[in-house]
């Protein structure tokens, strides 16, 4: 790799003019398209010192033979420059969304003398209109079923085109009515092709005109005593009436919006965005993308925009593509130049907005909702797969310098309030996957309650219990001779995973160290670069971000935080109950207890009526009005979070 001081241009060489920069090896290939407003100060941050990088983009200089820049006018111009020059060199180092699955389209082969309709995925052809993608293909194929009863257009394939005009007589749907039947002459080219425009029509979302027109030729139709014509219609009234309603209204004022959102971790994002036309949700599609860098939410949504509208654009019409507006959890961090640029293509305003309330925030939510599964499903995919998880695991003996593959890993999480109600979680991964049934809560008791001191003390605990049940002289203890089941401790683990970074590791380690284990392999992940520490190390060792050794890891811490919280939130929960209920008279420890174990949380305590509070064995109806007093009586200011059964002030 080339030291990058070794091509990095004269600071003073540099412009601090608005333009587009790009980093090239020495074969000539692009790796990097970036813009700035300030190319002297973008440029040399480049740089810098490495250890103040992101991973990737100290790969990305390191590998760069040479930086060039072409200076623009505005903002405008670099952004449009950048997407110019993104397309044309496809850099390695640019971040590059896929889809997260497969969408059907339903495609109109337009350039055909009489154009077809058909639902279909993959790659796009030249000459089609495409509509969509939609969530469920077999919704849009219902969809479609309904339109051919409205609209009778083709939508048989070549082969059976050209056979019914070559016998003369049509297909079925030629039969039933779902289809005008321009293979035998019933309907010419002109014809058949106002059908096809009222198909694209409803499926951009313009109903409301469609709607109108059939009403009007049916009112007609019966003032002109054409009562056949009058039912046909009117049948193909409430069929457009079928089809519409088919998706469900999330805008009541008929706007058309994309609606987009994010779901992001330190190593991937996945974005999800509905398009709603005339106030319903018309499509849903999904992508994936690693993170090239340490870039926030608002640099990844301007980058999401101009791929994905740059995109659109070039494959279907843009009025369609690009809709008036925009929704997004955050401004871009281009501000209203996006906005113009997308203005400037489409010819006229487009409008990117923040929601702040109201069904379009709640739209919002839901999409973002959407994207976090999605990107707890790709995660998911991806952990399942037996071939990635022994390659995470070759990875990890490999970088860690362990002696052989660490099966079973065992992370440690701590999680407080400002130093109080302290507790720790670990979670067990077996061969890659978690094995929650070995999962394990602690409650911390040493005065020492910060992360450093709460670490010392769960490893203590748990590695003196791995002690105290190995084999002894008197015979194995790994068996169990009450319940004969083998000792789930007795093992030692492959790996200690702690959450945090060089501090933790030292407690941990020294924990270790005084139980006589210090040959137990040790690391701790740093949520903030993902850095692996090692004991006694002192600097990080920094896995490449497409490893998947430090996918898995960061599986296992995720899951430690998120076990810990979850034990925590309960942990305060109880406490609350407790405090509430000391100002009853009369209610001691004991009944105390029976009432957290009978209702579980405050908020299931806060809705039990008199009557089911007495219930509680031991509790009689004077206490039971007692306590209903209490858990409804909070200080005014306090506020009750019904999810958690928490209170806030």
């Amino acid at each position: 790799m080339a030291d990058p001081q070794s091509y990095r241009p004269k600071t003073g060489s540099i412009p601090t003019d608005p333009g587009v920069y790009r980093f090239s090896d020495t074969e000539g290939r692009v790796l990097y398209v970036g813009k700035a407003v300030n190319l002297r100060q973008r440029l040399t941050s480049y740089f810098a010192d490495p250890a103040s990088l992101h991973f990737r983009t100290q790969t990305m200089v390191r590998t760069a033979a040479r930086v060039e820049w072409t200076v623009v006018r505005n903002e405008l111009e670099a952004l449009q420059l950048e997407y110019t020059w993104i397309k044309q060199f496809d850099p390695r180092f640019n971040v590059k969304y896929r889809d997260d699955k497969s969408y059907p389209w339903v495609a109109i082969t337009w350039s055909e003398e009489f154009p077809r309709v058909f639902v279909g995925r993959g790659a796009k052809r030249k000459g089609n209109r495409y509509f969509g993608p939609y969530a469920q293909a077999w919704a849009i194929r219902d969809t479609i079923d309904t339109l051919l009863g409205v609209f009778p257009m083709r939508s048989c394939t070549a082969g059976v085109f050209k056979s019914a005009k070559a016998s003369g007589r049509p297909c079925l749907f030629g039969y039933i009515g779902k289809c005008a039947a321009p293979c035998v002459g019933r309907i010419d080219a002109d014809e058949h092709r106002e059908l096809v425009q009222d198909v694209c029509d409803f499926l951009a979302g313009k109903t409301a005109t469609l709607t109108r027109r059939i009403e009007q030729q049916m009112r007609d139709a019966a003032a002109a005593m054409e009562y056949e014509k009058a039912a046909v219609l009117r049948d193909r009234l409430a069929a457009l009436t079928s089809a519409t309603e088919s998706n469900a209204i999330v805008l009541a004022d008929g706007t058309d919006a994309d609606v987009i959102a994010l779901a992001e971790d330190p190593l991937e994002v996945a974005v999800q965005i509905f398009h709603v036309r005339a106030g319903r949700v018309r499509g849903q599609r999904g992508w994936v993308a690693d993170r090239t860098d340490d870039a926030d939410t608002a640099h990844l949504v301007e980058a999401f925009l101009l791929y994905h509208y740059s995109e659109a654009v070039e494959e279907s019409e843009v009025a369609s593509a690009i809709p008036p507006e925009i929704l997004v959890p955050v401004e871009p961090a281009s501000g209203g130049v996006l906005a113009e640029l997308l203005s400037e293509q489409r010819g006229t305003r487009v409008r990117i907005r923040v929601p702040q309330r109201g069904p379009k925030l709640t739209l919002l939510e839901t999409v973002a909702r959407n994207a976090g599964e999605a990107l707890i499903q790709h995660k998911t995919r991806r952990a399942s797969d037996l071939t990635t998880r022994n390659r995470a695991l070759e990875e990890l003996q490999q970088a860690l310098g362990l002696a052989e593959a660490p099966l079973r890993i065992e992370c440690f999480d701590i999680s407080h309030l400002q130093g109080t109600e302290v507790v720790a979680s670990m979670v067990v991964f077996e061969d890659g996957l978690p094995r929650k049934s070995d999962y394990r809560r602690f409650i911390i008791r040493s005065v020492e309650s910060n992360d450093v001191g709460a670490m010392r003390e769960v490893i203590g605990r748990r590695f003196t219990r791995l002690r105290d049940e190995q084999p002894s002289e008197d015979g194995p203890l790994l068996i169990d001779p009450d319940t004969g089941v083998p000792r789930r401790f007795a093992y030692a683990p492959g790996l200690v995973v702690v959450d945090g970074g060089a501090p933790q590791v030292a407690a941990a380690q020294q924990a270790l160290a005084e139980l006589g284990m210090p040959d137990i392999p040790l690391a701790g992940l740093a949520k903030r670069m993902e850095e692996v520490w090692l004991p006694g190390e002192e600097y990080p060792l920094i896995l490449p971000r497409t490893s998947e050794g430090l996918y898995l890891l960061q599986r296992v811490r995720d899951e430690a935080h998120r076990f810990a919280i979850t034990h925590h939130r309960g942990r305060r929960s109880a406490s609350m109950v407790e405090s509430l209920l000391d100002a009853v008279p009369g209610l001691g420890e004991i009944r105390r207890k029976a009432l957290l174990r009978h209702f579980g949380s405050l908020r299931k305590l806060r809705a039990a009526a008199v009557e089911e509070i007495a219930a509680v064995p031991g509790i009689g109806p004077k206490t039971a009005q007692a306590i209903h007093d209490a858990v409804l009586g909070q200080p005014a200011g306090e506020v009750l979070n019904t999810a958690t059964g928490e209170i806030s002030s």
